[in-house]
């Protein structure tokens, strides 16, 4: 059975990273649609998804809409549970439950100062105190998650509160907001995990830059792992017939180290040079050619 995943932009849709976590690190089979943040209104474009009005929204399978990433994450936990999405230890399951609700429901101050913008990144944002107060207290519940559970995640293996967390992961690296050497190590957990990683590279390629995005604090390069190097060529031919990703004919290349790797459309692509080590597909076709 498929469940229909509808998403906001890749590079600015916070609620929509949390919603695309949950299907994407626990192998839930979701169809995923996008929404234009450029285009007409998100309600509009949810109409075949009513009454739904916000992004990530869910349908299932039997028709119910569900448009609250807390309330996703729940339902699929309930339909999925050998998953992983919550812990099956009692005293780590109901942290992590508690630790989503208060992401869900708090830190006003720091999304409002630092919207999530994964395609670019600053220094220098002056936090105010609010803000400030807001990363005292992430420092003191991931503390006490990691040291209760002996990480490496929040509560021993990736879970949804990871799930609701990366985007405050992305706006502390995003904006270089400083926060403890712990938490600093939680963030670039977050920054090298190879989900986040795809969904920031789809967000490079893929939508418009949106102004209002913008902030006017001096940008500087985009603080996870270094990438490697690639570039889209015209031409092939390339040392592979099918995408490696939709098993489709390739129509479309890229150079990486000298070699012409093909893919069935520009989208393929470009998320993959924007990032080739964060779709495993790839690199197993890449560590093919030896």
């Amino acid at each position: 059975m498929t469940y229909d995943l509808v998403l906001g932009d890749y590079a600015y849709s916070s609620w929509s990273l949390r919603g695309w976590l949950l299907s994407e690190k626990f192998g839930i089979p979701t169809k995923r649609h996008l929404v234009d943040f450029n285009g007409p209104g998100v309600a509009e474009q949810l109409a075949q998804f009513a009454p739904a009005k916000t992004v990530p929204t869910l349908r299932t399978p039997e028709g119910a809409i569900i448009s609250e990433s807390s309330a996703i994450a729940e339902e699929l936990a309930t339909r999925f549970p050998d998953a992983g999405i919550w812990p099956i230890d009692p005293k780590l399951r109901a942290t992590a439950r508690s630790l989503a609700g208060e992401m869900h429901a708090s830190f006003g101050p720091l999304r409002t100062h630092c919207p999530m913008n994964l395609r670019s990144a600053y220094s220098d944002c002056a936090p105010p105190d609010d803000v400030i107060s807001d990363l005292r207290r992430l420092e003191k519940i991931w503390d006490q998650a990691l040291e209760m559970s002996g990480g490496p995640w929040l509560c021993g293996d990736y879970s949804g509160a990871d799930a609701f967390y990366a985007p405050v992961a992305a706006r502390i690296a995003g904006y270089g907001l400083e926060v403890s050497a712990s938490a600093q190590a939680y963030v670039e957990l977050h920054l090298n995990d190879l989900a986040f990683r795809r969904w920031r590279a789809m967000g490079l390629v893929r939508g418009d830059t949106l102004e209002w995005y913008k902030r006017d604090y001096p940008q500087v390069p985009w603080p996870g792992p270094e990438v490697m190097a690639a570039s889209a060529v015209e031409t092939g031919p390339s040392v592979n017939d099918t995408c490696p990703y939709s098993g489709l004919p390739v129509t479309h290349f890229l150079e990486l180290g000298g070699t012409v790797y093909g893919f069935c459309n520009a989208f393929c692509r470009d998320k993959t040079v924007a990032d080739p080590e964060a779709w495993p597909a790839f690199i197993e076709l890449v560590d093919d050619q030896g």
